[in-house]
């Protein structure tokens, strides 16, 4: 038999002063009369919270509201300086630090350098210092620190890090001896789970089940259910780095389950950059390449009579002599052997090995080969334009598409996997290859996804502005913050 929780006098108290907190956190000032309204309290009631709120330092008079017929209302407001958080970002280069108060109004932010030798030693040196660029009028209630890796919550130690980027955060119960050292209560979090936190107010705001793909130097996932974000037992989950997927090489042949493996060596940063450099397209990191190919794929772009315009998405899917056909205005599809639709300013229908017969306001003029795919004829005088003229412009943008193809094939794979076993609404396309590839890069792997899996999972990109892993330490560190000052969550949760 369930025993009920009885509404004591001092439970219910709790309640209303929560509560009333929270309103005026979200809404900002308010008066004794619209905080009743709100909250559903009596007059006298919400009188006695204010009260006490005011006794606790915890809420503070804002002035008179003028402007009003009859009695001149007083609001109130959160105390800005009941409490303050910290956010820390910590990144083989550089440590940024944010701090604000109770109310989330940033007080400031910096950036420090990463410890100069290794050690615990320096690394709270470093930490100590870098707070110090960021000071608080008193000291934090919480400080949440972003880093490369996860801590293991059954051994205490950071693991799913690599020794060459974190070697000065590898030692037994990392979490508390930080904090000890510090002075300050210290939680440790993935870098990767802090910008799905973010992003839970922005890209998906509306979805309290997605997955956050970051794709960078290092691929990385964050899973959110319901609104929380789910670690897995031994704090791994997301680790999708690592993941087992055909034409990469396994963890038995690399030699060691955090070595150089899996979806990683598919489709990370230095894989993709490869990948295009095949395709020849130019740059000196991966976030080169993929801007490069998004803009030469988008080359043939021009205006006037007889132009094609490939503008919009495409995909392609095979380069057979079959049939082709070749559909304007909107997003194209690209399916099957030899069949290419594209976005543009012309309609065409073809027919037969690979021949295309143009009837719109850009048909094809003269003879000539596109990637292998046969003999191109047309009637009228149109000609292709964009960044340049001639084969080698054609040529170009022919190859930085099929090189982007083979990208999105690639991330799809993965995230085929991912979203197969979670089934989320949402996927959340995050860090600096999906900010290259922007949206031409986000539809061909929503595409592909769509291919591979049974899920109707939407990508979105990031949504974010500035530093995600930042913004998300934060909202954790303030959440952590407010539930102690203000003696736990919000009665009624309203956010996903």
């Amino acid at each position: 038999m369930t025993e009920l929780v009885r509404g004591t006098p001092g439970l219910v108290r709790a309640v209303n002063d929560r509560a009333a907190l929270h309103l005026l956190l979200r809404q900002g000032p308010l008066t004794r009369p619209e905080i009743s309204r709100l909250t559903g309290l009596s007059k006298p009631t919400a009188s006695q919270v204010l009260a006490r709120l005011e006794g606790a330092g915890l809420v503070v008079g804002n002035g008179l509201r003028t402007g009003l017929p009859g009695r001149v209302p007083e609001t109130y407001r959160v105390n800005a300086a009941a409490a303050y958080a910290t956010a820390v970002d910590v990144t083989p280069d550089r440590i940024a630090v944010r701090t604000a108060d109770i109310t989330g109004a940033v007080l400031g932010e910096a950036e420090a350098p990463v410890p100069a030798r290794p050690g615990r030693e320096a690394l709270v040196e470093a930490l100590r210092a870098a707070l110090a660029l960021a000071p608080a009028p008193r000291p934090p209630r919480r400080v949440v620190v972003g880093v490369q890796g996860a801590v293991d919550p059954t051994t205490g130690r950071l693991a799913y890090a690599s020794e060459e980027d974190m070697a000065a955060w590898l030692f037994p119960d990392v979490e508390r001896s930080l904090g000890e050292a510090l002075g300050l209560p210290v939680r440790i979090e993935n870098d990767v789970n802090l910008a799905a936190v973010a992003e839970r107010a922005h890209a998906a705001a509306d979805c309290p089940d997605f997955v956050l793909l970051w794709a960078d130097e290092g691929l990385g996932a964050a899973l959110v259910i319901g609104g929380r974000l789910h670690r897995g037992h031994f704090g791994g989950a997301g680790e999708v780095g690592y993941l087992p997927l055909p034409g990469a090489p396994t963890a038995r042949e690399a030699g060691h389950p955090y070595g150089r493996h899996g979806y990683q060596e598919l489709a990370g940063g230095d894989a993709i950059r490869d990948l295009l450099h095949a395709h020849g397209i130019p740059g000196t990191d991966f976030t080169e390449t993929v801007t490069e190919a998004v803009r030469r794929a988008g080359a043939g772009v021009g205006t006037g009579a007889g132009t094609e315009a490939w503008a919009g998405v495409w995909a392609r899917a095979g380069a057979g002599a079959g049939p082709r056909t070749a559909v304007g205005a909107g997003a194209g599809v690209l399916a099957g052997a030899g069949t290419e639709a594209m976005a543009g300013a012309w309609t065409g229908t073809a027919t037969g090995s690979g021949t295309e017969a143009g009837t719109g306001t850009g048909t094809r003029a003269g003879t000539g080969t596109r990637a292998g795919t046969g003999a191109e004829t047309g009637a009228g005088t149109g000609t292709r334009a964009g960044a340049g003229t001639g084969a080698g412009t054609e040529e170009s943008a022919e190859a930085a598409r099929a090189g982007l193809s083979v990208v999105a094939t690639r991330l799809a794979s993965g995230l085929a996997s991912i979203v197969t076993v979670v089934d989320p609404g949402l996927v959340v396309f995050a860090g600096r290859l999906c900010a290259a590839g922007g949206e031409p890069l986000r539809a061909l792997v929503e595409r592909e996804l769509h291919a591979l899996t049974h899920s109707r999972a939407r990508i979105r990109l990031s949504a974010v502005t500035g530093n995600p892993v930042l913004a998300g330490a934060l909202d954790l560190a303030l959440t952590a913050a407010r539930d102690e000052v203000f003696g736990g969550p919000p009665p009624v949760t309203h956010c996903p």
